[in-house]
């Protein structure tokens, strides 16, 4: 391995919000036209291109989300076929999908973005909102459309009919694209790291530290290390994100085929779109009606999830049992466990498609958030298997909150799809002895897959990977920042917690551009290594980085794996081929 160190229907329009449950709120609803059919609640704005004033409404919606980081508001923005000519910001848990059966069916002539004015151009908290089956027809509004993310935030099944660039005139710290075609050019910008899967350009620019590209056409040239770039011919199996689509006057579900060793997007070819499930199918919960009885009620009758925006205090797991099941979020819905409990649990059944969820660890710490499997699954799911797709979860930042595990997969064949994996490093209850956290993501499960994994500041290891036939295609990570003293982050004699640990019994594992990241500001905290892994033919890890970012002095990460890698302090960075 290569070692280098450098420096650095008929129309409806639905609006309005109500106060969600469990929360205050004190701003006044929004106003407009309403329509009970479908019901979707009151944060969920329906257009269609014959409604007057549209550009107000969005403007309204962006004036209280451009700030609200840590705000209780959820909404989704929902676009009928047609075009719209519109300059339409998306600002935090804002959710923009076009109801059509392509994306461009659904045309925004102008812009559909995202800056950072409100932090003067850094965009490294620019969380929690996505745009997904959509065209956008960048204008003098703002040409190239400006899509300015780090993580927690997607574009999924988008055209753009011209030029995107990533960034805005700060830092920017990841995202994700999926099933995009982008006419011109992609530019990258300040973005450090970014993760693109079954995506086509014209052209893409530039890269940082770690940019991973699966399944992609025209990726970008350039060898690792000299380049950051990380190229997979193809995806070796995915399965598109879920989306809502009307024909006539119906709504429908589009559940996407699995699909093996794919490039390029789904919805350019004469392939099979998927299998469309009527609405009628779907139980559709509002936060301010709902809890865990009531959905488990319906979710045992055979009933998929569609989740509304809100906020839903949950006092027993969400149950989903069935094979099969769809559970679809709108709007970042946030599900918050009032017990030392997980919030929701997948059974150890076929095709589960998780997708759109944001949950936040209540003040009991719960074992983990979001569990797939029980301990004793032993089922094999090649055909049929579960994916999650934008789960996010977090211990702290909206609320003071407590979980040994985000993530748990029991389940054999999992595919994740844009995981985020979050101790707040800010925001309410950000303290090491507040919001504890043990690990973020937990595989017990064989032949996991994951696509675009970020997990961040846990206080021991980040990612512990225990079953066989894994494999990771791009990983973020940052340490915790404030461990107060060595001796509280170290353990067995060494110094901290891997990041990313493959248990030694593990005899396959696969994984394709890693970075891992240290901020150490609270005292001279010395982690010894990044990535832990046995040694063997089945391991294999490609593509391998690690940065100081900043913090206190004499703190920094002395390998990159195992005991290969040179040290990383003072702003260094370290790379393996």
């Amino acid at each position: 391995m290569q070692i280098r160190i450098s420096n650095i229907l008929p129309p409806i329009l639905i609006v309005g919000l109500g106060a969600l449950a469990g929360c205050q709120t004190h701003r006044a609803p929004l106003e407009g036209p309403t329509s009970a059919h479908p019901d979707f609640g009151p944060n969920v704005f329906v257009f269609d291109p014959s409604m007057p004033d549209v550009q107000k409404h969005v403007d309204a919606v962006f004036a209280r989300q451009e700030k609200s980081q840590f705000g209780t508001d959820r909404y989704a923005l929902l676009f009928k076929p047609g075009k719209y000519d519109l300059d339409m910001q998306v600002g935090f848990y804002t959710h923009v999908a076009g109801l059509g059966a392509t994306p461009d069916d659904v045309e925004i002539n102008g812009a559909v973005r995202t800056n950072a004015k409100w932090m003067k151009g850094n965009a490294t908290c620019n969380f929690w909102r996505c745009v997904e089956n959509l065209a956008i027809a960048p204008t003098q509004i703002e040409t190239p459309n400006m899509w300015a993310v780090s993580q927690g935030a997607s574009m999924r099944r988008v055209h753009v009919k011209g030029d995107l660039v990533l960034a805005d005139h700060g830092w920017s710290s990841g995202g994700v694209l999926a099933d995009c075609k982008i006419d011109g050019e992609v530019t990258s910008g300040s973005q450090q790291q970014w993760s693109s899967r079954n995506c086509n350009w014209g052209q893409w620019s530039g890269g940082n530290w770690n940019m991973v590209f699966v399944g992609c056409e025209n990726p970008p040239a350039g060898e690792w290390p000299e380049k950051p770039f990380t190229v997979i011919d193809r995806a070796p199996i995915e399965r598109e994100k879920p989306y809502l689509f009307v024909e006539g006057s119906r709504y429908f579900v589009m559940v996407p085929p699995l699909r093996h060793e794919t490039v390029g997007t789904t919805w350019e070819s004469d392939s099979p779109r998927g299998t469309p499930i009527a609405i009628e199918h779907f139980y559709i919960a509002k936060s301010d009606r709902d809890n865990s009885s009531s959905i488990n009620v319906a979710l045992a009758s055979g009933k998929h999830l569609l989740l509304t925006p809100g906020i839903y205090r949950i006092d027993t797991p969400i149950r989903v049992s069935s094979p099969g099941t769809v559970v679809l979020g709108l709007g970042y819905p946030t599900l918050i466990p009032e017990r030392a409990q997980p919030a929701m649990t997948v059974a150890d059944v076929n095709g589960v498609l998780i997708s759109g969820i944001l949950i936040d660890a209540g003040e009991a710490p719960s074992p983990t958030l979001l569990e797939v499997g029980d301990p004793d699954s032993s089922l094999y799911h090649a055909a049929d298997p579960v994916f999650l797709f934008d789960v996010f979860c977090r211990a702290g930042g909206a609320s003071i909150g407590s979980a040994w595990s985000f993530v748990t997969i029991n389940s054999h064949n999992v595919v994740g799809d844009n995981l985020w994996l979050w101790r707040a490093d800010h925001g309410a209850g950000a303290k090491w002895n507040v919001n504890e956290n043990q690990n973020g993501l937990i595989v017990r499960g064989d032949d996991v897959t994951m696509y675009g994994l970020f997990v961040e500041h846990c206080q021991e290891y980040q990612t512990v990977w225990n079953g066989n036939g894994g494999r990771v295609f791009f990983y973020q990570s940052e340490m915790p920042y404030d461990p107060p003293y060595q001796e509280a982050w170290m353990h067995d004699g060494v110094n901290g917690f891997a990041s990313y640990k493959v248990a030694d019994h593990v005899t396959t594992h696969e994984a394709w551009g890693l970075g891992v990241y240290c901020v150490f500001w609270r005292a001279p905290i010395i982690a010894d290594t990044a990535i832990e892994t046995p040694t063997g033919p089945g391991i294999k890890m490609r593509h391998l980085v690690t940065i100081r970012l900043n913090g206190h002095a004499d703190s920094g990460i002395c390998h990159v794996i195992n005991d290969q890698g040179e040290p990383v302090v003072y702003d260094r960075k370290a790379v393996i081929d």
